[in-house]
C-alpha cells in the first residue's frame, strides 16, 4: 500500500529564548544561548548554577483568560501557545468542512503537570492543609496539553499524549506522521512540551549527578553534564495532497522516522539502540546514508551520551560520517527533556531553510572519542538537502526524524 507524503506547514515554540520559533532559530544560528542563573524560590538549595528557563517576564495572563488559565499547568500553557503559533503560520482553517474531524493532536511530555503536582503535594504534606486544589487532576494529567489544544481548536480526530522521557517529542511527531500516512488523519498538531522546574524535580536531577557544573559543553573533553531547559515546540503536519489543495506554504517534508529500544540499561546509553533507530529512520525515508548533510544531535554534554552517539553515527554513516555536519543546540535552549526533540526540530528546519548549520557552543577542548565535525562555536553556511534529528532517552528509548528541504 502506498503511503501518503507528509509535509510541515507550521511551527511554533516557546523556550529560554522567549516566545516564538524565530527567536529560537535566530539564537541557535547566531550562537546566543538562553542560559541564566536558576530563577526559583528555593534556588539557594539547588546545586545547579545555570538553567534554560522561559524568561521570568513570561505572563500567561497575556495569552489566556482567567477561567482557562485556572485549568492550565505551565506545561499546558507552553504547548497551547506554541500550537497557536504553528496553526497561525500554517494558515489552515480547521473549521472548513469536516477538517476538524480529520485533525489529530499528539503531544509528547516527560513529566506532564509537574509544577502542579509539586505545589499541591507541598501544600498537602508541608502545609498540613488537608486539602488540595479541585482542578489538580486536570492540570497535572499527562494528556492535558493534548486535550487543551484539541478543545481550544475544536479538533475531533485522534488526540493523545506520548511519554518517553527525552524522546517524547520525536515519538509524538512520528506517530502523527504515521496517522497521516495511513489515512487516519489529514492534519496533525504535534510536538512536545515540558515545564519541570519544580523543587522536587530539581533535587531529583541533582541527585543523579548529571547536571553541569557550569556551561553545557557537548562533545568537549571538559564537559560536565547537562543544563535543564523548558518550553515547547509544536508543528502542523499535513498530507502533501491536502497542503497542495489549499495552496499551503510548505516548510519542509517529513520523510521518515525510526524508533527503537536499547534493551540494555535504564540510564546508560547503548549504541545498538541509537544505531538501529537511525538505520530505521533512513530506511523509512528511503534516503541513502550518503545524502545526509546535517544531524542535530541529542548531544547532552554528559560523559556517557556523547561518545556513544558519536560511535553510532560512525556505524550508520560509515566513511560519510566524516563529511556530515553535526551539532548539538542544547547549549542554546537547554535539555528540555520531553520538549527537547521539538525545539531541536525547529532549529533543524531553520538550518534546512536558510542553509546555515547552527554551531555547537562551548566546544573548546576536542575529545578524542568525539571525532566528528561538530561545527564548533561558529555557524557554517551549507546548502542542506536532508537532515536528521536524534533523540535518545532514559530507558533506552530512541527516536530519530528525517526531514528534507522543500524545493
Amino acid at each position: 500500500m502506498s503511503m501518503r507524503r507528509v509535509v510541515i506547514t507550521g511551527m511554533g515554540a516557546i523556550s529560554a529564548l522567549g516566545v516564538g520559533a524565530q527567536a529560537l532559530w535566530t539564537a541557535a544560528r547566531d550562537g546566543r544561548d538562553g542560559m541564566r542563573p536558576l530563577h526559583h524560590a528555593e534556588a539557594e538549595k539547588i546545586r545547579a548554577p545555570l538553567a534554560a528557563q522561559v524568561p521570568p517576564d513570561w505572563d500567561p495572563a497575556a495569552h489566556f483568560d482567567a477561567r482557562r488559565l485556572s485549568m492550565l499547568d505551565r506545561v499546558s500553557q507552553f504547548a497551547c501557545v506554541a500550537a497557536d503559533e504553528a496553526l497561525k503560520q500554517s494558515g489552515i482553517d480547521l473549521h472548513k468542512g469536516d477538517l476538524a474531524d480529520r485533525t489529530a493532536v499528539i503531544v509528547g511530555t516527560g513529566a506532564g503537570g509537574d509544577t502542579t503536582h509539586d505545589e499541591q503535594a507541598w501544600q498537602l504534606y508541608a502545609g498540613n492543609s488537608g486539602r488540595i486544589h479541585p482542578l489538580t487532576i486536570v492540570r497535572l494529567m499527562i494528556n492535558a496539553p493534548a486535550s487543551q489544544i484539541s478543545m481550544a481548536h475544536g479538533t475531533r480526530g485522534p488526540a493523545f499524549a506520548v511519554a518517553s522521557a527525552c524522546a517524547s517529542s520525536n515519538h509524538a511527531i512520528a506517530q502523527a506522521m504515521s496517522l497521516i500516512r495511513c489515512g487516519m488523519a489529514d492534519v496533525a498538531i504535534c510536538g512536545g512540551t515540558e515545564a519541570c522546574f519544580s523543587f522536587s524535580a530539581l533535587k531529583a536531577w541533582e541527585a543523579m549527578r548529571v547536571l553541569a557544573v557550569g556551561a553545557c559543553r557537548p562533545f568537549s573533553a571538559d564537559r560536565t553534564g547537562l543544563v535543564l531547559g523548558e518550553g515547547a515546540g509544536m508543528f502542523v503536519l499535513e498530507s502533501l495532497d491536502h497542503a497542495r489543495a489549499r495552496g499551503a506554504h510548505v516548510l519542509a517534508e517529513l520523510v521518515g522516522a525510526g524508533m527503537s529500544a536499547d534493551a540494555a540499561d535504564i540510564v546508560h546509553p547503548d549504541p545498538g539502540g541509537s544505531r538501529l533507530a537511525m538505520h530505521r529512520a533512513l530506511a523509512d525515508a528511503k534516503v541513502p546514508y550518503d545524502r545526509v548533510d546535517y544531524i542535530n544531535a541529542h548531544g547532552t554534554g554528559t560523559k556517557a551520551n556523547d561518545p556513544v552517539e558519536t560511535r553510532s553515527i560512525h556505524d550508520v554513516l560509515g566513511d560519510h560520517a566524516r563529511h556530515v555536519l553535526v551539532s548539538s543546540t542544547k547549549p542554546v535552549h537547554g535539555h528540555a527533556l520531553g520538549a527537547a526533540g521539538a525545539l531541536e526540530l525547529v532549529v533543524t528546519l531553520g538550518a534546512l531553510r536558510e542553509g546555515i548549520v547552527p554551531p555547537t557552543l562551548n566546544l573548546d577542548a576536542p575529545d578524542p572519542e568525539c571525532d566528528l565535525d561538530y561545527v564548533p562555536n561558529v555557524a557554517r553556511e551549507k546548502r542542506l538537502r536532508v537532515a536528521m534529528s536524534n533523540s535518545f532517552a532514559f530507558g533506552g528509548l530512541c527516536a530519530v526524524l528525517v526531514v528534507s528541504r522543500w524545493q
